[in-house]
């Protein structure tokens, strides 16, 4: 396996910029200036058309006139020039090059062509390019900044990939205030060359990162992307955050990188394939990130929680309940060690809330320690952690009683030794995430933030990000299942699929969808095909029992509701009744189907559509006249392995119907996850077929039936 190109992109030891010059405010020489100050260690070439002497450095007007092939070149030029610099990148020798400057394929078509050309010249050299439209990197380990704000010296540990420039530059001063730090960005732009995936797969072989995030737009390659997520979910957590599943979020995604997104319950469905864990916030996208990041992984849904105020206890409770998390009352032992510690009216159950109480170290060390080493918890939530900040605020009032004392003599009585609170997470092994309304004014806050404890501003986030941490741990213990092995390609099912398309047909009628499930194992009802009413009722007394009869012609794909089905019928002059009124609905001859009756009445949906960049992908849900009432469904992109498919079934909001309900059986899920399974594999094996409809899926008893079936093929 190849290098992945973003170890000798991210890693330079030189770097040369087209563009910078002595302009402050034009980016090339803003990105220049970022190198240059903020710790950057190796030579800094710029190149300028007209300028001898940028920001105090010699300058090059071409890259060819370099004293040395750098190791990444970076184009911020007008757009009509970044062929020619690619140009001579490739003839100096350089292998690696970020390409910020905007007006390719996001403009239109002459962009696109534009945009290959540069594709073109870079594959003449062996260059490895990131972008167009793109705003840099940054790599907080070798301290390199390629982007037009200030990077914090310290080193980070979040790895962010992101389809918008604006999430690795303009929001470093935010996550200082928040006290985040990342390890490596990366601005991916249009990627025509080097993507989100190859980022992705980077991340995964960082040492230094340890958690990613990503800011999504559009996913070009889905199978690649759900194998590459996959490796890497397995071992770092991944958080990710798509916008384009609306119809203004996928248009403005169009127009800024090029991207075609995609509706948004693909995305859903695709990221849960992967192991990735969706936020639905930029602002959740970092803090969960940096939560997983910097804490130990939290193991199990028991989650603690320690506060000085009832509201936001409560909040937290609810919150971690509303995610799947359990906020249980402590044993007895517990609540024992803690009872002396807290006034005699607060409680000291879970949550444990102190009520209004300056005694830190109980809050802070104390109690904390007494939960985290009970084996009682997983994690643990605190709130209200707090001592200058509050000192700071109340200080006015407490002023006139305190004559000449100043606000630094007031504040000089605190203890700043916070580092028994400070320990907890590594001395117990256990998350612990923190919240306060007061920022890093307050002693507290900034000592969490700064020994890599997340502190959020509101209980409800602390405790979002907790949920996080345990989708993570979800994620890492899924089954594996059995590796994916395609069944034998089925030459009769290619036959039905050749009779149809030399036919001129759009679509498979019901009966002959049926024969190619019935080859790939998926079960069907046993059926007849009718073309007079004599065959119909002798059909009927061939199958015995209750039977339905459907219009069955590719031109009908649609019959509910229109007179062309008819259930349940027992009676021979029923049945040839039947077969008569449907020829009249029909309004022509058509071929009737004669199908047993499958009883039982919990009916599923199991589909095959296909997206680009997503193909095949299978749906599975509630189905019958449940499936666009409730819209309760998940998706996967195909194959699928059998832990992907029967995971499926957990997926949705109704998976209660699938255990025993009502007097009847509980389904069974080998065989449902097998119909899942195998028609991912019809759709692979015979990519003629555009759309696969089963419903309903008919639960007889526990087991699964395609009642119905509707194959579309492609035009």
């Amino acid at each position: 396996m190849s290098e992945n190109p973003l170890h000798a992109l991210m890693n330079p030891k030189s770097v040369a910029i087209a563009g910078a010059g002595n302009n402050l405010m034009k980016m090339g020489t803003m990105q220049a200036l970022s190198v240059l100050h903020d710790g950057f260690r190796g030579p800094v070439y710029p190149i300028h058309p007209r300028d001898k002497v940028v920001l105090g450095l010699p300058a090059y007007s071409s890259p060819l006139e370099l004293p040395e092939a750098p190791d990444l070149g970076m184009i911020v030029a007008p757009v009509g020039e970044v062929p020619r610099l690619m140009e001579g990148f490739g003839e100096r020798g350089t292998k690696r090059v970020i390409v910020c400057t905007a007006g390719f394929r996001e403009v239109g078509a002459e962009g696109k062509v534009l945009e290959q050309q540069i594709n073109d010249i870079a594959a003449k050299y062996g260059i490895r390019f990131l972008g167009p439209n793109c705003m840099g990197i940054l790599n907080s380990e070798i301290h390199l900044n390629l982007t037009v704000m200030h990077l914090d010296e310290r080193p980070g540990l979040l790895g962010l990939a992101s389809q918008s420039g604006t999430y690795v530059t303009q929001t470093l001063y935010y996550l200082r205030r928040q006290g985040i730090r990342l390890s490596k960005a990366i601005s991916s732009g249009n990627e025509a060359n080097i993507g989100l995936i190859d980022a992705l797969e980077y991340f995964g072989e960082d040492e230094q990162t340890r958690a990613v995030i990503l800011y999504i737009e559009a996913i070009r390659d889905g199978r690649r992307f759900v194998e590459t997520a996959r490796k890497v979910t397995r071992h770092k957590p991944v958080f990710a955050q798509y916008v384009g599943g609306s119809e203004a979020g996928a248009r403005a995604g169009l127009s800024h990188t090029g991207a075609m997104a995609g509706p948004d319950f693909l995305y859903e469905g695709i990221l849960k394939q992967a192991g990735i864990v969706r936020v639905q916030t930029i602002e959740d996208l970092y803090a969960h990130g940096w939560a997983a990041a910097t804490q130990p992984p939290l193991r199990g849904r028991r989650i603690g929680v320690v506060t000085h105020s009832g509201g936001p206890g409560t909040a937290m409770s609810h919150t971690c309940d509303q995610g799947g998390l359990d906020v249980i009352p402590f044993s007895e032992t517990v609540q024992q060690q803690i009872r002396p510690l807290i006034a005699p009216h607060a409680s000291c159950g879970n949550p444990v809330d102190l009520t209004f109480n300056l005694d830190t170290e109980q809050m802070t060390v104390r109690i904390p320690e007494i939960i985290l080493g009970s084996g009682e918890v997983d994690g643990l939530l605190i709130h209200g952690p707090m001592m200058t900040g509050w000192m700071k605020e109340v200080f006015p009032h407490f002023k006139p009683l305190l004559k000449e004392m100043t606000l630094d003599q007031f504040l000089g009585g605190v203890v700043h030794n916070l580092s028994p609170a400070m320990a907890l997470p590594k001395k117990f092994g256990k998350p612990v995430l923190v919240c306060s309304f007061l920022d890093r004014e307050d002693n507290f806050a900034a000592a969490y933030q700064d020994n890599d404890i997340p502190v959020f501003n509101a209980p409800e986030k602390a405790a979002r990000a907790m949920i996080s941490l345990y989708r993570c741990f979800e994620a890492q213990s899924r089954k594996i299942g059995k590796a994916l092995v395609p069944p034998e390609k089925s030459a009769e099912a290619d036959r039905i699929l050749d009779e149809a398309a030399a036919a001129g047909q759009k679509a498979l009628d019901e009966h002959a969808a049926k024969r190619i499930l019935a080859l790939y194992g998926i079960p069907v009802p046993r059926e007849i095909l009718a073309r007079t009413a004599d065959e119909a009722t002798a059909a009927a007394e061939t199958i015995g029992g209750a039977v339905a009869l459907k219009a069955c012609s590719w031109e009908i794909m649609h019959k509910s509701g229109k007179g062309l089905i008819a259930l349940n019928l027992k009676k021979q002059s029923d049945v040839r009744k039947a077969f008569i009124g449907i020829r009249k609905a029909a309004g022509r001859r058509v071929p009737v189907l004669v199908q047993e009756m499958i009883p039982g009445g919990r009916e599923l949906v199991v589909g095959m559509t296909r997206f680009p960049g997503f193909d095949p992908c299978i749906l599975f849900g509630l189905g019958g006249v449940y499936t666009e009432i409730f819209r309760d469904n998940t998706l996967r992109l195909a194959p699928l392995s059998d832990a992907e498919a029967e995971e499926m079934l957990d997926d949705i909001r109704g998976k209660a119907l699938l255990g025993s309900f009502r007097g009847q059986p509980e389904a069974d899920r080998e065989a449902l996850a097998q119909i899942i399974q195998r028609l991912g594999w019809i759709a692979v094996l015979h990519p003629r077929i555009a759309e696969i409809d089963l419903n309903p899926v008919i639960l007889d008893g526990p087991r699964p039936v395609a009642a119905d079936a509707l194959f579309v093929l492609k035009d």
